[in-house]
Formats: C-alpha cells, structure tokens, sequence
C-alpha cells in the first residue's frame, strides 16, 4: 500500500513537472482580449502579452486609457472601450473582437475588474451600492464571458479569471467580496462545463499591488457620505462613539 502511494505522488510530481514546462507556441495569429486595460494588471499584462507576439484585444473605460496603452505598444494591439455595466457596449465589443479574429475564433479571455466597491456596515448600505460593484464586477464579467463562449470554443482556448485574494476575506459590508466569491463559483462550474469543448478556464488569486494599494483618505470619505445619509434611528443605534472612534 505504501508503495503505491508513493508511486501516486512520484506520478503526480512527474505530470506537474512536465505540465509546467509546456509553453505555447505559434504565438503570432493568437487573439487574446484583456478587460480592465486602462492600469494595474490589465494594462501591464496587455503590455507584456502585446511584447510576446499575441495578438492583444486590451478593452478599456476611458478613451485616455487606450490612447496611453496603444502609445506604448506595438501596431498589433488594439483597444475597445468597455462598459461592463451596459450590455450594448459588452455587444460592441464583441462584435469587434468577432471582426479581428476574422474567423479564426478566440485563443485567450482574461477577465479582471475591480468596479466601485463602497464599503462599511450593512444596513448602512442600499441595494444601489451593492448595483454599483456586482454589475460591473460580477454580471458584467459573466455576461461577456457567455458572449465570448462560441468563439472560445472555436479556438479551443481558455479563460483565466484574474481574482484580487483580499476579495475572498468577507470583513465589510458591501459587494466586494460577494463579487469575488460569485467569480470563483461561476469559474469553478464553467470549468467542469467547458472540458468537453477543449476550453480551460483557470482562477488567478492575486495579491496587493502598488497601483491598488487604496487611499484611505476615499474609505474615510465614503465613511462619512454613508454616515450623513442614514436615518436618524439608524444613527442613533451606532452612535457617534461608533464612527469616529
């Protein structure tokens, strides 16, 4: 007994060994789309994807953020402005990305999005806040991913949901983690679906970075924006001992 299971672990090493030292070839004519583009991790990795020859699909908010991104990289790049809480710019971009692939279906989907995230105690939230981090960070990123499945099963390519780890420590109020949590479920179902069509879809549970690292000067100020719009019952149960200590 004892030896098989130390033939199951040799096995087990040997496949991660050789997993691990698989790298994908053929780059050029790889059409990859980045949500998320405009800074932080989207932007450097459309960046570094963009130097390795992959044909890079970065989708951005603003038109400044494209414009900073397509300065800095090659030809090949191209950018897509993307509200992820509005459906008729998820079918724009779609449509775009249909143009570029011409055919040929799309290798890579990788999702990252932060959204608005109001924090503090529950019931001093509304279901609107809530709105303003699930549409965008939850819906949103489900809804271009199910627009995105045809032409990722054409490619037989993979998807790879960035998640910010800080997400899955539930310890404020708010959609933030619900977001995160909702991604890695939503992940680990279409995992197991998409097997059959030979299309992997991977988790990332990243950490801090310096460009997220968030002023606490804005916690303190939507701190105050909730405190000065509850009900005076609401307010009074807490106290101020509450919120300014």
């Amino acid at each position: 007994l004892h030896v098989a299971i130390l033939a199951s672990i040799l096995a087990l090493i040997i496949y991660w060994l050789i997993r691990d030292r698989y790298r994908v070839r053929n780059l050029n004519g790889k059409h990859v789309f980045i949500t998320g583009c405009d800074t932080g991790l989207g932007n450097s990795l459309a960046k570094w994807l963009d130097k390795k020859g992959f044909c890079v699909i970065a989708a951005c908010t603003t038109e400044k953020g494209s414009q900073e991104l397509r300065s800095c990289s090659s030809l090949s790049l191209k950018t897509v402005n993307l509200n992820l809480a509005d459906s008729n710019s998820i079918a724009r971009a779609v449509e775009f990305v249909t143009e570029q692939t011409a055919g040929k279906g799309l290798f890579g989907l990788v999702t990252n999005a932060e959204g608005t995230a109001p924090v503090g105690p529950t019931d001093w939230l509304r279901v609107e806040d809530f709105h303003s981090v699930l549409d965008v960070s939850l819906l949103g990123l489900i809804e271009i991913t199910l627009k995105f499945l045809p032409l990722l099963k054409k490619a037989e390519g993979r998807i790879v949901n960035l998640i910010n780890a800080k997400g899955l420590m539930a310890f404020v109020g708010g959609g933030y983690s619900l977001s995160k949590w909702g991604m890695e479920a939503f992940s680990d179902t279409l995992r197991i679906e998409m097997q059959h069509f030979g299309v992997k879809v991977s988790i990332v549970e990243h950490g801090f970075f310096k460009e997220e690292v968030v002023n606490s000067g804005i916690i303190e100020k939507y701190l105050f924006k909730l405190w000065n719009r509850l009900t005076p019952e609401i307010r009074d149960s807490y106290g101020e001992k509450y919120f300014f200590e």
